[in-house]
């Protein structure tokens, strides 16, 4: 049930957009994207400055596998382990750029035996490599329908893209690439018994979304019948807050508009805001100086610290009845002021 009714609402949502669509134009084509792309910023920004950015992170956290700096003479890991700015950029890049960590990661399992198996995620790595680049690639690509002209380097991207040149229309090998990156990703939350035990409806309604968009996208580019020009004419409209009703789309236009919508709003409450939050993760953006400066949390109070010898100054007398040792037998309030124990004691 997890994953049929994401699946469920995602069909819903394609009838909805090829019923409906040609039916309520303006709505489809510049209502619905401008209160979606709202949405999509003002729910970013609170959820980034106001409510990751206002987190206390009084001390560094960061994750490491390496030797901390400590003595000149010990070999400190300076990228696994940074204890300076640079080291930390430079972390944080292969982070975002290679999935470092992710390359990394390890599995353990107990096969029969029983021994204990660890395994790469060699699989879920590359998937994840694909799906991230493939989907930056095609946002990218999309950008030359809201630009005139056309900069030098999205039409080098497309070039790129389409170098093979496989087909009339040339064939893009994002779209292809996101489309069998998001089948892995979804078929391992299927199949893996562990990852579909913990993966909640909204993992599988963002998979679905993405399919549906790629699918789309793909039946319109290489059988639809849309005129481009009134799409770009739509959306440079739209980017230059001047909307003009599409007259030429077919249907599936409306339903890839109103997935992309959808996927848009969704993203500032869910794990998909995982692109920005992972520059302001605790773990991976301070420096790991904890031995070269001592962290002090200036969120502290003052705290009544209650010392041995207060306890054993409130209790000396049932300790010294049921002959427990003590520090000393005569009390504080019995010495002097210098003190010492005075002479009748």
């Amino acid at each position: 049930m997890k994953a049929a009714v994401p699946f469920a609402i995602v069909l819903v949502l394609l009838g909805v957009g090829y019923v409906l669509g040609p039916v309520a134009r303006l709505w489809f084509a510049v209502v619905l994207p401008y209160i979606s792309f709202a949405v999509f910023l003002m729910g970013l920004v609170y959820r980034v400055a106001m409510v990751w950015g206002r987190a206390p992170v009084p001390f560094a956290i960061g994750t490491t596998c390496g030797q901390q700096k400590s003595l000149p003479w010990i070999r400190s890991a300076a990228i696994e382990n940074p204890s300076t700015r640079v080291g930390v950029m430079v972390r944080l890049l292969l982070e975002i750029a290679v999935f470092r960590s992710l390359f990394r990661a390890a599995r353990t399992r107990v096969v029969r035996g029983p021994r204990l198996v660890v395994d790469g995620q060699g699989l879920l790595w590359t998937s994840a490599m694909l799906f991230h680049w493939s989907l930056l690639v095609v946002a990218l690509r999309h950008l030359r329908f809201f630009v005139d002209p056309v900069p030098s380097f999205l039409r080098g991207l497309l070039a790129a893209d389409g170098f093979f040149d496989v087909g009339v229309p040339t064939v893009y090998l994002s779209g292809f690439g996101l489309l069998a990156a998001a089948c892995v990703l979804l078929g391992r939350r299927f199949l893996d018994a562990q990852v579909r035990y913990i993966s909640l409806p909204s993992d599988y309604f963002s998979l679905f979304l993405v399919l549906g968009i790629v699918c789309t996208g793909v039946v319109m580019r290489n059988w639809g019948t849309s005129d481009v020009a009134s799409v770009k004419e739509m959306a440079m409209g739209l980017a230059n807050f001047r909307p003009i009703v599409p007259r030429n789309v077919e249907p599936v236009f409306y339903s890839h508009l109103l997935l992309v919508c959808v996927l848009l709003v969704t993203i500032p409450f869910s794990k998909l805001t995982h692109a920005a939050g992972v520059f302001l993760s605790p773990t991976r953006n301070l420096r790991c100086n904890s031995r070269e400066i001592r962290h002090i949390n200036p969120w502290n109070g003052p705290v009544r610290v209650r010392t041995y010898s207060d306890y054993e100054e409130e209790y000396r007398d049932k300790l010294i009845a049921v002959d427990l040792p003590v520090e000393s037998r005569t009390k504080t309030s019995e010495r002097n002021g210098h003190g010492e124990p005075d002479a009748a004691s």
